[in-house]
């Protein structure tokens, strides 16, 4: 008889579930920080002011942000698979998050699935003990059962009659085993070293072999000289890294919105938010260090990469023309950069080349995206200052800057200096048709659709670009 009585009282007591990092994989303070910082940069100032007035101020002050959509938070399936269950059992389920109580009845309302919920408001920050005694009051001691993720929800977990946990840190499973005795670890996959390559951009880092433009340009072949060059790539690389992080904090609500941008680390939840802010500042400080062992110049090049590519993350990106404009800049930099490690001049010609050239590929990312945005009806983009009626004034300023990049290598192989460089510089105007070629074609396939997102990352996996680089090369050592 007791053991029935056990089973019905089991059946009837209410699921708690806890938001950010069990429900959701990952943390609306962290979101809606950022999502405001995207907007108003300087509220950072208002930020730490709430936050001097305690943590539920801080949560008051960020709880309406303007681009958040319950729909498109990355759920964990395990924890809804649990709720659902719950529901055919008849029990009662609710939601209780540290969570801004704005933002948690936004998440019930979508999904329909709880009976209430506790959350924070602009006075009570409803974490640990605060958390634990609501859930007493309502409840009783031992009458409800919860699931949670991390040390905030230990306090929780002591009164629970039975604790769920997920993605829980080995430190915390332990405490948690050692003061419960009814205790379920639900089934999750944790990050690999494969997520977190993608999360870092490994792939992007081909683009810091631009590092080496200038020493190729002044044939420095020396041991020193190839030494300098690849410290510079691995500091542009791991500087790269952390803007990144930086911009997909940024972005997140218009990645899981994006046709493939969705699957990034940090919008689909792989990655716990917190984890990549942390690895921001450790990137960067990496990056300083290796830029400090090639020269303090090259570290002031260093840091107005880094300062241009945050004010594009921040601010330009939302600003047409500029955008583009900016990312021309920040790939010139990298060429830059090679040559302040090296300490060796640049020709002028040459930065105008690569800047028009890198202009026209930054245009045709805007077109690849615009063009899809129109083709899948989607409406204008609140995060671009573009629209969707623009992609033809786009494509034809892509390909102008093209053409543009073209006349400017040819003044560049036509001066003198750089003729006294090479045996037979005359083979290097048969570089002029392939760039010719290469670009034209890029412009066609991306007006077909046939083209990445990124047009340097559809340039890196295509075999007819790849093959287009080694043409250009055998050239280059045929005037040499």
């Amino acid at each position: 008889m007791s053991s029935r009585r056990a089973v019905s009282d089991r059946e009837q007591r209410p699921l708690v579930v806890d938001l950010d990092g069990t429900l959701i994989r990952s943390d609306l303070l962290i979101e809606c920080a950022f999502s405001e910082l995207s907007r108003r940069p300087h509220s950072i100032v208002d930020m730490f002011s709430a936050l001097g007035q305690g943590k539920a101020s801080l949560k008051h002050r960020l709880s309406e942000p303007e681009d958040f959509d319950p729909a498109v938070l990355p759920y964990d399936a395990e924890v809804l698979k649990i709720i659902h269950q719950a529901r055919e059992q008849g029990r009662p389920v609710y939601l209780a998050s540290a969570s801004h109580e704005r933002l948690v009845s936004a998440v019930a309302d979508h999904l329909g699935l709880f009976s209430g919920w506790f959350a924070t408001d602009a006075s009570r920050n409803c974490a640990g003990e605060i958390k634990a005694g609501l859930l007493v009051a309502a409840f009783g001691e031992g009458e409800f059962d919860y699931i949670g993720n991390d040390a905030a929800d230990l306090p929780v977990w002591r009164h629970a009659a039975k604790a769920y946990a997920i993605r829980t840190p080995t430190k915390v499973a332990r405490q948690l085993s050692a003061q419960c005795d009814d205790v379920e670890h639900l089934s999750h996959e944790g990050p690999t070293w494969r997520t977190w390559a993608r999360l870092l951009r490994v792939h992007q880092y081909a683009k810091n072999g631009l590092v080496f433009v200038p020493l190729l340009a002044n044939h420095l072949f020396d041991w020193t000289s190839v030494v300098l060059a690849l410290l510079a790539v691995v500091a542009f690389s791991l500087c790269a890294s952390s803007v990144y992080l930086l911009n997909d904090l940024v972005d997140l609500q218009d990645d899981r919105t994006h046709r493939t941008k969705c699957r990034r680390p940090l919008a689909c939840g792989d990655i716990p938010l917190s984890h990549a802010l942390l690895a921001i500042p450790v990137l960067l400080l990496l990056s300083f260090a290796v830029a400090t062992q090639i020269s303090w110049p090259f570290l002031g090049v260093l840091a107005g990469y880094f300062a241009l590519t945050t004010a594009y993350s921040f601010l330009l990106k939302r600003k047409m023309i500029l955008d583009v404009v900016a990312l021309a800049g920040l790939y010139t930099t990298r060429v830059i950069g090679g040559a302040v490690a090296l300490s060796v001049a640049v020709s002028p010609w040459l930065l105008a080349f690569m800047m028009s050239w890198f202009l026209s590929l930054a245009l045709v990312k805007r077109y690849v995206e615009l063009l899809a945005r129109r083709e899948a009806n989607l409406p204008d983009s609140r995060s671009r200052g573009y629209r969707n009626t623009d992609v033809g004034m786009v494509g034809a300023l892509a390909a102008a800057a093209g053409v543009n990049a073209l006349t400017l290598f040819s003044l560049y192989i036509a001066d003198a200096d750089v003729q006294a460089l090479y045996t037979r510089p005359e083979i290097l105007w048969l570089v002029a048709p392939i760039l010719t070629y290469w670009i034209a074609r890029v412009l066609m396939l991306a007006h077909r659709g046939q083209v990445h997102d990124d047009p340097v990352v559809f340039a890196l996996k295509d075999r007819v670009s790849l093959a287009t680089l080694g043409a250009v090369g055998l050239f280059v050592i045929g005037a040499l």
